[in-house]
């Protein structure tokens, strides 16, 4: 589950990490009021206006702004708020913008220059270990940086039984080249964001850009948090952060009636059980031409209720030219399913209007089969791999 910036400071804040302080506002005249507050909270006489969208490079789609005085942050935030924000990580309709962050000014001048690195820690999926991923380009797009000059992007492997050492935040400081305060921020910044990632049961922390203000402070200046939603039953309050106005309506809508679904750009529809077969069953797609629409678990309890719900999920994308069901009955009967594949067909009418290709095989496959044949309906149906694709490429030609 994907957080807000505001949302991910909230959780960094309270496991001590040091943040640049904002308060988030809906409308133009609570942005002023929230620059008030921040003024008298802060001392700031500049604010950060920073649109709220989950996704990154805001600031190249005009989501990021300066204003020095609170007519600029009204102005601005007015500019901002509704706005269709396109960035390098949205599609090219853009996210609209429902909140603003107005944020303190953390670049204040003093004796010495900012600086600003990337930090972030997640799961390294080789090695089956969380990492400290870092680098001294902050403030640029990491796989730019993974890019074009991959030596200056380091890791720090954590082992679970033991969470960041002293000497690894040391280690950590040091390739950063930080000395004296700065140094010693460092390594308490660094050892509170791990603790803040494993507490809060999060698949990845990324603060780009971590600042080390004039006066030698380490800060997080933006955060993407993304939590792991496997794990949400043990963070009730963070379950309330979620905000579906930033997610796919058809994969909420999908959530609610217990489906696995995820929207994809093809043509063919795609209802499987279980996510090993669901993932074959897309290769087999475009092994026949096609491309998945969907990728859409029904679980092992495929009645008519689910199926029916599925279908309806479905045929909401209308790019789908043809739905393939594959079902391998373990748990479940295939005769259940094509039942349930039958009746859900009859309740919906005419709402379906593509081709339907449906494969069942295991438990009483033979039943399953003779069912839905002499079902009366348009149901194309088939028992062997093979046998599918070729029947999906068909109804494409």
């Amino acid at each position: 589950m994907n957080l807000h910036e505001y949302q991910g400071k909230e959780i960094l804040n309270s496991f001590g990490v040091r943040i640049q302080r904002g308060i988030v506002a809906s409308t133009p005249d609570e942005a002023v009021e929230a620059a008030k507050k921040l003024t008298d909270q802060t001392g700031t006489s500049w604010y950060v206006v920073k649109a709220q969208v989950h996704a990154g490079g805001r600031g190249k789609g005009g989501g990021v702004k300066l204003a020095k005085n609170l007519e600029e942050v009204k102005s601005i935030s007015d500019d901002i708020l509704g706005m269709m924000l396109v960035t390098p990580q949205t599609s090219v309709e853009g996210k609209l913008v429902n909140q603003v962050l107005i944020a303190e000014d953390v670049y204040y001048p003093g004796e010495v220059e900012t600086e600003e690195f990337y930090v972030s820690v997640l799961l390294n999926r080789a090695t089956g270990r969380n990492m400290v991923m870092y680098s001294t380009e902050g403030g640029m797009d990491i796989e730019t940086v993974a890019e074009e000059t991959p030596h200056l992007i380091f890791t720090e492997e954590i082992d679970p039984a033991t969470g960041v050492l002293p000497f690894q935040a040391r280690k950590i400081a040091f390739n950063l080249g930080l000395s004296g305060n700065a140094f010693k921020e460092m390594t308490k910044f660094v050892t509170a964001l791990y603790n803040a990632y494993v507490s809060s049961d999060s698949a990845m922390f990324e603060i780009n850009p971590v600042l080390k203000t004039s006066d030698n402070k380490i800060l997080a200046v933006d955060a993407k948090v993304t939590l792991d939603e496997n794990a949400l039953y043990r963070h009730k309050d963070y379950l309330e952060m979620r905000d579906v106005r930033e997610e796919n309506p058809i994969e909420v809508e999908a959530k609610a009636v217990g489906l696995n679904y995820v929207d994809l750009d093809g043509n063919v529809g795609c209802m499987v059980n279980g996510a090993g077969l669901a993932m074959g069953t897309m290769d087999l797609i475009k092994q026949a031409g096609g491309d998945p629409a969907n990728f859409l678990d029904v679980g092992g309890t495929a009645d008519a209720a689910r199926v029916e719900a599925a279908f309806g999920i479905i045929l909401k994308d209308p790019n789908v030219k043809a739905i393939l069901v594959n079902i391998f009955g373990g748990i479940v009967r295939c005769d259940r399913v094509a039942q349930g594949v039958v009746d859900a067909y009859k309740s919906m009418g005419d709402k379906i209007n593509v081709p339907i290709i449906c494969r069942l095989q295991g438990t009483n496959a033979k039943e399953a089969k003779e069912l839905i044949d002499n079902s009366g309906m348009e149901i194309i149906s088939a028992t062997e791999f093979q046998e599918a694709a070729d029947k999906v490429q068909e109804v494409l030609a």
